[in-house]
């Protein structure tokens, strides 16, 4: 049995496979097993449901959210236009409406179709 690579995001060593895609089940990364350490194809995001999110996609927000600093929350089913993919723990950039720029989580929103 060879071993899995470590999670290229948090280090973690309890990476599984699945389908030719490496899964950290601490972080919930997921990489392919095919790239280099050369082959960098930029970042991987995907939504709630499983599909990928780019730059400048329409998102919806799927789960009220408390936002520190402000006495309302985030409600279900708010839209947000142009994200933008950074990295790390909330790994979308944007800007919303009645609140300001803002981060959130990958899995709180579902891509607009």
């Amino acid at each position: 049995m060879q071993a899995l690579p470590p999670c290229p995001q948090c280090q973690s060593t309890f990476t599984w496979e699945n389908d030719g895609t490496l899964n950290c089940p601490e972080c919930g990364h997921e990489w392919s097993t095919t790239a280099t350490a050369g082959d960098d194809e930029g970042l991987i995001v995907r939504d709630a449901n499983g599909n990928l999110l780019s730059d400048g996609d329409a998102v919806t927000v799927i789960k009220d959210l408390k936002v520190k600093g402000s006495s309302t929350p985030l409600k279900i089913g708010t839209k947000v236009k142009s994200i933008r993919l950074v990295e790390g723990d909330h790994n979308i950039d944007c800007k919303i409406d009645g609140f300001g720029p803002m981060k959130l989580k990958s899995e709180f929103v579902k891509k607009n179709s």
